[in-house]
């Protein structure tokens, strides 16, 4: 039996387990608003082996999809803080935890008085795939052939088509919980992929999880009983936040990290991180006449798309990229001053826009050339002691 097999046979039998009596291996302490903790059922609670809280990054009518829901926590809190308006997916492949979340849900949504959450099974690596509709296809026509085997083939290609279990672009916050590490490491890039595929534009991930501070060895990741107990499949840290940036996220911050390790392997430090990211950057670059001002502290910073940006200056910027380093909802928004232009230029009489050359922006250009009003305001102190 291959040491894969192995391994997801581990982590599929250990969370089973898991969903019907609390193991405490699995916990790492984490801290939740106890406010959003009231009407979730204890049994759910005991069964909860997260290691972050991603749901602090929420907000009101939000669609929300949770990588890998297990009982159902995070959903549930996650219901909640998005309100009625919201929507909730959760995504599980073990059946016993899907059960668990489906069994107490009625009385969630009775407690809040509205049903915003739907738990789906599925691989959180390959969104595309509905795993129910193969079981069904699979009952009606096994596979014993090579033939039925291209015929299953197809009907998934068909499906993947035109009804993935998740859409590409209808998700606003994707938000993970001690998971992702579960993930062996030949599917690791494809589910950063899906990730940013079911992302819209300027929606951004929270991922809580489980890394490392030295490369897991080979030994660590041969052991299945490693894997679901978080240890080998975690990625070295740096190594996390270049996989964000590898799959096309931006403003990526390690928004926390737990000072304590919650294990020590073998001398390797095993510790919880939250991490943000951004989808949005991509797309052409065109000149609006905008600006922004970096204000510090420090002398100089350069983003994901290698603007470097001068304490204190005006850095000529393309439409996009000021739209992204001022959205309010966004990761940089704090650091910065927008410099709009009097005259907005409409998208299509915009041209293209050389962003790679870090050039500062005269304040005419934003002002328009021609502008030569002056303030007539009457002289002396005003009521807010500005003379």
């Amino acid at each position: 039996m291959s040491v894969t097999l192995n391994i997801e046979q581990a982590v599929r039998k250990t969370y089973s387990l898991a969903a019907q009596q609390l193991q405490q291996s699995l916990c790492c302490p984490v801290s939740y608003d106890p406010k959003y903790l009231k009407i979730i059922p204890q049994e759910v609670l005991d069964r909860d082996y997260g290691c972050g809280d991603p749901s602090q990054f929420l907000r009101p009518g939000e669609t929300v999809l949770d990588l890998g829901s297990g009982g159902g926590k995070i959903c549930f809190i996650a219901a909640q803080v998005v309100g009625p308006t919201g929507h909730v997916i959760g995504i599980d492949m073990n059946d016993d935890m899907l059960a668990l979340a489906r069994q107490h849900q009625p009385a969630v949504a009775a407690a809040l008085g509205y049903d915003n959450i739907e738990f789906r099974k599925g691989l959180i690596q390959d969104l595309q795939l509905n795993v129910d509709d193969t079981a069904h296809f699979l009952t009606h026509k096994p596979v014993a052939t090579l033939g039925e085997l291209h015929a299953l083939q197809e009907h998934q290609r068909q499906q993947r088509a035109a009804r993935p279990l998740v859409a590409s672009d209808s998700i606003d916050v994707i938000v993970s919980n001690c998971v992702l590490n579960l993930v062996k490491p030949s599917d690791k890039a494809q589910l950063f992929a899906e990730m940013f595929r079911v992302l819209r534009t300027g929606g951004h991930v929270a991922i809580s999880d489980i890394v490392s501070d030295e490369d897991v060895p080979q030994s660590m990741q041969d052991d299945p009983d490693l894997w679901s107990g978080c240890i080998s499949g975690a990625w070295r840290e740096d190594a996390f936040l270049e996989a964000f940036e590898r799959a096309g996220f931006f403003g990526i911050e390690l928004a926390k990290r737990d000072a304590t390790p919650w294990r020590v392997e073998g001398g390797i430090e095993f510790r919880s991180v939250t991490v943000t990211a951004y989808k949005g950057k991509q797309g052409p670059c065109l000149e609006g006449r905008q600006a922004v001002i970096y204000k510090g502290p420090w002398k100089q910073v350069a983003d994901d798309d290698g603007h470097v940006l001068l304490r204190g200056k005006r850095m000529a910027v393309c439409d996009k990229t000021f739209r992204i380093l001022t959205n309010p909802n966004g990761p940089y928004h704090r650091q910065m001053i927008g410099m709009a232009p009097r005259e907005e230029i409409p998208p299509d009489k915009a041209e293209a826009f050389n962003c790679r050359a870090g050039a500062l922006r005269h304040p005419r250009e934003t002002k328009d050339a021609r502008y030569v009003a002056s303030d007539e305001t009457a002289s002396g102190c005003t009521t807010d002691g500005c003379c």
